[in-house]
């Protein structure tokens, strides 16, 4: 074979190479189906941390950063001693108006896709990149649960759940790589329970009842449409503390002013 010969071959050998390891990459990053968080909408059920159907109960030192709402039911007990960081609202118009909006952000959810199906698994041990996930039946969360961002901005995570999800003792779900609470949205056909000491991030939207044993934290929501939501000395952080965003404006202004003088000095 001439030398003219050999570079034709050998630049085809190189785009075979190019195009299998494309191929490659595109096979080993196509996962679950992307999930559009910009289209979960929670509205105005966005402002609460706490928000059940029938009632709300809370034993011991609870804390709720968020509004705190029931409808249709108008029961709320145990604040005090349980504190709100936010506005309470035993039945009304606004605990009206939240519970409409989390129906229509329920339904999104169930309407979604195409969700790579996990029926039968254990979360736990698992690491999820965005997308859609289902379960048929119920859901278990035994140990740590991953949920990767990969970098991408908003990345989404929808994970459906045909009837009960149930966490067991001091189990987590860890966001990594831009992954955001905001974005993590649990459907729940019908009850979800958080075991003892479990470390939760996302949002509980569930058909029925939510139950957070002794312990147990949530950096989102926690939402029951039809009926009770029990609380026992939990810590549910929905929106930034008051002094948290003053102290992050502050900075900002502070930065800012800094700046001004520098340019000012030069």
């Amino acid at each position: 074979m001439d030398n003219m010969s050999k570079a034709i071959s050998l630049r085809m050998d190189l785009k075979r190479a190019v195009r299998y390891a494309l191929l490659t990459a595109a096979a080993v990053f196509c996962g679950a189906p992307e999930a559009d968080a910009a289209s979960v909408n929670l509205g105005t059920a966005a402002n609460f941390g706490v928000l059940g159907g029938s009632t709300v109960t809370s034993t011991g030192a609870t804390v709720i950063t968020g509004d705190l709402g029931v409808s249709p039911g108008s029961a709320i007990t145990g604040f005090p001693p349980g504190l709100v960081n936010g506005t309470i609202y035993a039945g009304g118009a606004v605990a009206v108006q939240a519970q409409s909006d989390a129906v229509i952000a329920y339904n999104t959810l169930l309407a979604f896709a195409g969700a790579v199906d996990l029926t039968g698994q254990d979360l736990g041990g698992l690491t999820l990149t965005p997308g859609a996930y289902k379960f048929g039946t119920s859901a278990q969360l035994t140990g740590i649960l991953i949920l990767d961002g990969q970098g991408l901005i908003n990345p989404g995570f929808v994970i459906q759940v045909g009837s009960t999800f149930t966490t067991a003792s001091a189990s987590s779900v860890l966001l990594i790589n831009g992954a955001n609470y905001d974005n993590v949205f649990f459907q729940v056909g019908s009850s979800a329970t958080l075991g003892a000491g479990t470390d939760f991030s996302g949002n509980i939207i569930a058909l029925t009842s939510d139950t957070l044993n002794a312990g147990a934290t949530v950096n989102g929501r926690v939402i029951a449409l039809n009926g009770s939501v029990t609380l026992n000395g939990n810590t549910i952080i929905a929106v930034p503390e008051p002094a948290s965003a003053a102290l992050l404006v502050s900075g900002l202004t502070l930065l800012l002013a800094t700046r001004r003088r520098t340019k000012t000095v030069v």
